[in-house]
Formats: C-alpha cells, sequence, structure tokens
C-alpha cells in the first residue's frame, strides 16, 4: 500500500476514537512560519506527500483534501498521485477556502480537530463564530500525526551567534530602546515577539534552527524595563550569554513563556493574533488588554539603515561573481560534459561557498529545465532530474545568505536552440520586469499599486503568472519578508497592503509558466530609494541592487522598446562595472560579450 494511504487510513482510525469528524493539518510551527520549517514540524509533507511550502491537508471519514496556490498546482498533481488525497487549486472557481471547507463540511454538533500550537488564535476564534450555527466544538489539543510519525525528527539544537553591530549598524540595546519607545506610543505593557525574526532582530543574534533561515526558535517578552529571551538554553554559548547580558536581557527556557504569560493580569498585552498560536492565547487571562497588531519590529527590520543597504549592496556583489562564475561555466560547458539539474545546482553552491562571509543557501536552489520550470518551487530529485541539453531553457532560482545579507536571484538561461516563441516569451518577460524597475511613484504607494506595471505586459498576452510579482526580502533573515511586496488583488487578511518605504527591498519577479511545457522567469531584488520631492509630493524609485547578466541569447529585440533597450544597457554596463574586477581574464572576457549592447 502506499505509504501516504497507509498515514491517512492510520489518521482516520485516531480520529474515530477521540470523536473527530474533519482534521486540520496547515504548514506551519508554534510559531506560525508560513513557508520554512525545521523538519519536526513537517506534518503536511509527511502526510501527504506534498512537500510545497504553502497550504493544508484537511481529512474526513471520506475525503483528503490538499489546498495550496498557483505556485504549487503542476507539483501537487504529480506528489499526489495514487494518494487518494483531492488537490484544491486555490483561488480557482469553485474552490472553497480551507476555512469554508471546514465549516461546511463539519457535522452538526460536530467536532474539528488540530494541533492547536500550530493554528493561529484568529483562524481559531473565526472558526469557532462560524461553526457556532452548528453548535460544533473544536479540539485542539489533539497532535495525531505525533501518533503516526515514528521516526519523526527532534526539535532542532544549533547554537546561537552574534551578528555584529558593524553589519546591522545598531546595537541590541539601541533596538530594544526603538521597540520600547513604539510600546510607550501604543500605551502597551507588554509585547510578545512570536515570529522567528523579530527576537533574532532585536537582539542582533542568529541561529541555524530552519535550513536555509539564520533564525532560532525562541519567543521573547518586552515591557518598558524588561526583555525575556526563551530558547533552548543549549544553544545560548558563553559569547551570546555575555552579548545577550550586556543588553540586559534575560534568558530562560524555551517553554517557559507558557507559564510566564499566565503571571501577566490586568496589563495591555500587544501581541499579533495572526502570529499567535491558540495554545499560547489560552494562557492569558482574560483581565489583560490586548492590542491586536502587528508586531514594531515587522516595519523596523523591513526598513533598512544605511548600514544595512551599504552591506547588502557589497553581498550583492559578491552574489554576482558566483553567478557569473556559474554562468561562465555553465555556458561554456554545455553540451560537451554530462550535466542535469542537479549538478548545474551543486556548481552554484560551490560558487557561492567560494565567496567571503557567505554562511548558507538562502532557500533551496531551484534549477528547472525546460517543463519543470513551470513549477514555480520545483526541487530536482533522483527521480525527477533532467539532463540538459544543448537546447531549451534552464530556469535557476537561488540566493544566498551572507554575514551582510541576503540575496535572491533568477535566471532562465538559453542552453543552445530557442524556438520563437520561447524567445517571444523571455523578451516580454524581460520588459515586464524593466518595466516595473523604472517605476517612479508618489509616497504613499503600495505594490498593489504598482503591480500591473510589471503583469500588464504579461496580462496583455492573456496569460497570468499566478503568484505576486514580489516579496520583501530580510536582512541576514528570511528571504521572504513582509509587510511589503507587489501583487495584485485583495489581502487574504483583510489588511490594507503595505505602504512602500524607502529603505525596503523587494523582489521583481514577474514570468510566464506554460504547464509540462515551460517557465521562464526573471528576478532582481530593488531597494526602494527616495527620488524628487516637489509640489506634487516626494517621489520614490527604484535601485537594482542584483547585479548579473540577462541572457541575451534569449531575446528577441523587435520585441523590446526603445527604452526597454535603453535601460538593459544601462544595467548591463553597471554590472559589467561592478563585477569584472573580480573574475578572471576569461570570465571577464565572456562577461563584457554577456553584457554588450543591444
Amino acid at each position: 500500500m502506499n505509504p501516504i494511504v497507509e498515514r491517512i487510513t492510520a489518521l482516520r482510525t485516531l480520529m474515530k476514537k477521540r470523536g473527530i469528524d474533519i482534521y486540520y493539518i496547515p504548514n506551519g510551527d508554534d510559531h506560525l512560519s508560513a513557508e520554512y520549517t525545521a523538519d519536526y514540524f513537517k506534518c503536511k509533507p509527511f502526510m501527504s506527500g506534498f512537500t510545497g511550502d504553502a497550504g493544508c491537508l484537511i481529512v474526513t471519514s471520506t475525503f483528503a483534501g490538499l489546498w495550496t496556490d498557483g505556485r504549487y498546482f503542476t507539483q501537487a498533481e504529480k506528489e499526489l498521485k495514487n494518494t487518494g488525497i483531492e488537490l484544491m487549486r486555490m483561488g480557482q472557481a469553485g474552490v472553497p477556502t480551507a476555512h469554508d471547507y471546514l465549516v461546511k463540511a463539519c457535522p452538526k454538533k460536530g467536532c474539528i480537530g488540530f494541533d492547536g500550537s500550530i493554528v493561529s488564535v484568529a483562524f481559531v476564534e473565526s472558526l469557532k463564530d462560524a461553526l457556532q450555527p452548528k453548535q460544533a466544538k473544536i479540539a485542539m489539543n489533539e497532535d495525531l500525526v505525533a501518533h503516526i510519525w515514528e521516526k519523526r525528527p527532534p526539535m532542532p539544537s544549533e547554537k546561537l551567534f552574534v551578528l555584529p553591530s558593524k553589519y546591522t549598524g545598531e546595537s541590541a540595546k539601541e533596538r530594544i530602546k526603538r521597540v520600547q519607545t513604539s510600546m510607550k506610543e501604543k500605551q502597551a505593557d507588554v509585547l510578545v515577539l512570536t515570529q522567528l525574526e523579530d527576537p533574532c532582530w532585536m537582539l542582533n543574534v542568529r541561529g541555524d534552527d530552519i535550513a536555509c533561515t539564520p533564525v532560532a526558535y525562541a519567543f521573547a517578552l518586552v515591557t518598558q524595563n524588561t526583555v525575556t529571551y526563551y530558547v533552548d538554553l543549549k544553544k545560548v554559548t558563553r559569547v551570546v550569554r555575555a552579548h545577550l547580558e550586556d543588553a540586559k536581557v534575560r534568558i530562560k527556557k524555551y517553554d517557559a513563556i507558557y507559564e510566564d504569560l499566565t503571571k501577566l493580569k490586568n496589563q495591555t498585552i500587544w501581541v499579533d493574533l495572526n502570529g499567535l498560536n491558540a495554545l499560547l492565547y489560552e494562557k492569558i487571562s482574560k483581565s489583560n488588554k490586548i492590542l491586536n497588531e502587528a508586531s514594531p519590529i515587522l516595519l523596523m527590520r523591513a526598513v533598512k539603515n544605511a548600514t544595512e543597504i551599504k552591506q547588502i549592496r557589497k553581498t550583492h556583489i559578491k552574489d554576482g561573481v558566483a553567478m557569473v562564475k556559474f554562468l561562465y561555466w555553465l555556458k561554456t560547458n554545455i553540451g560537451k560534459i554530462p550535466m542535469d539539474e542537479i549538478s548545474a545546482e551543486n556548481a552554484l553552491y560551490a560558487f557561492r561557498e567560494q565567496q567571503e562571509e557567505y554562511l548558507e543557501p538562502s532557500f533551496p536552489t531551484i534549477s528547472a529545465y525546460k517543463g519543470n520550470a513551470a513549477m514555480m518551487h520545483y526541487s530536482a530529485s533522483e527521480t525527477s532530474n533532467a539532463k540538459l541539453k544543448k537546447e531549451g531553457f534552464l530556469l535557476v532560482d537561488s540566493g544566498g545568505t551572507y554575514l551582510g545579507g541576503t540575496t535572491d536571484i533568477t535566471r532562465t538561461i538559453a542552453l543552445g536552440k530557442l524556438s520563437a516563441k520561447e524567445k517571444y516569451y523571455f523578451t516580454k518577460v524581460l520588459a515586464s520586469n524593466l518595466r516595473l524597475g523604472r517605476a517612479k511613484f508618489l509616497y504613499g504607494s503600495t505594490g498593489q499599486n504598482l503591480d500591473i506595471l510589471a503583469r500588464g505586459v504579461i496580462w496583455d498576452m492573456d496569460i497570468d503568472y499566478q503568484c505576486g510579482t514580489g516579496h520583501g526580502v530580510g536582512h541576514v533573515l528570511g528571504v521572504h519578508e513582509g509587510p511589503h511586496g507587489i501583487r495584485w488583488g485583495n489581502p487574504a487578511n483583510g489588511k490594507l497592503p503595505a505602504v512602500l518605504e524607502p529603505g525596503m527591498i523587494v523582489t521583481n519577479e514577474p514570468g510566464i509558466y506554460e504547464p509540462h511545457k515551460l517557465g521562464i522567469r526573471i528576478e532582481n531584488e530593488l531597494l526602494v530609494v527616495k527620488g524628487k520631492k516637489n509640489f506634487y509630493g516626494q517621489f520614490l524609485e527604484f535601485e537594482c541592487v542584483t547585479y548579473c547578466p540577462i541572457d541575451l541569447d534569449a531575446i528577441d529585440p523587435k520585441a523590446l522598446s526603445q527604452e526597454d533597450k535603453a535601460q538593459l544597457n544601462a544595467y548591463h554596463k553597471d554590472v559589467y562595472k561592478k563585477l569584472s574586477p573580480y573574475l578572471t581574464k576569461v570570465e571577464k572576457a565572456w562577461l563584457k560579450e554577456a553584457t554588450r549592447e543591444v
């Protein structure tokens, strides 16, 4: 029997024993990380076989469904085959949200079960309200997967390290003071930090608990006079302890926060209920007033300071050098030596590892040839690993975490002969990228206002890329960072889109994807900077901080405007100027040709 079928069967047996009609397994951990988690928390992939980083699994006695978004449809089709799990394509006509399905499928006086430590308060409260007419109940102390997963990985215990202020531009004391000032303005007595990046940013510490994301599993409570850091004490080295003690930070064991929350009485507690797990919320006395807003650190870390920006620019030069070395290797060896998706991926890892201050990949590299690139978050495996030939496109989406910053770049590379259609599609994606990159916009604009600049080029072809155009990028933190981004439509949480502020980093990554045929994406990181200020207000614009050639072998010059060509030529001139001093003679000659004028 398929192991996934066996697991679903075992889950249904446990559900019946406990009187649970529907079981819900989201993608997350006890900090509600939406994307990357430690292996211990990978319940959804364990139970479904779907390895994508978004969505949830819902199981009843007769139905099992996997909800995920458009980035993963093709991948999910493959991974769910023969599991009996139905793919629920989020956002498509006739497909209910997971929340709505749970409510509708729950029988009168029925029971919905889940592990409350990985589900948000906001979700649970909304579910409770919707279930009232059915007089249904919720069982949220039920980690049923734990009874099925016999060889479940342990919680991570990697050591913490200090990120010096020469990279961050501020000491931990200064950052704590900024946070406490924000609390005073909001008249908050206690701030509860649950998002993994927040304590790391505030305290200038980093960890290694999640692959490709330098964070540690930890909580923090901040008052006007104290900061308490809750973390596995085995992770705290002497250097880290001295650093935290110097900043007057108290260190407690990881799960002590549950008890400490029960001690808070008659206070105003600032916490984001979308980011607080339901079991933690249960520990907070009803005598307290809840200030339900995003942590002030979310915006603080999104707006990079002068030191961080300087480090980011330097880091992107290093990353660009690694990319050029990879592109030179790929272009000069294709057809001469055996290559496949995995060997290309490993070659790029090796080139990045040669760079100073490199720590790790910022996410698993996507090395996708031809039809595999239609899966936006494809990961090459031994079974899917395609051989590279001197034809078609190889899409490589990758990034690195360095002491000075975090990178995210995609290049779609012509390995040889291309069809006229492939060149046309590539050129349109390039035009889309360029159009957004040269945007000028008044302060107060959001990514929702700007998305059409990129997407409009693709929509004019009656095509859509079914995902956002860009996301924020952390500074030596997560490669995907809020609150800002570039996307169209109404946000799922109902909140207004974040205004783009000078100092924010956002990606620019439009694409075209034909299922099972091809995928084309070109991605750069953009820094929001001030433009002219005049009678009309403060104008903003973008500075591209990604330095790497765009494949001129793949373009159809006739499909580019003169403005596009001038912008591309200026970009390539800057790329050559910044990267050539760090290359060998032959690499420099190759880059000169790769950045020639169009």
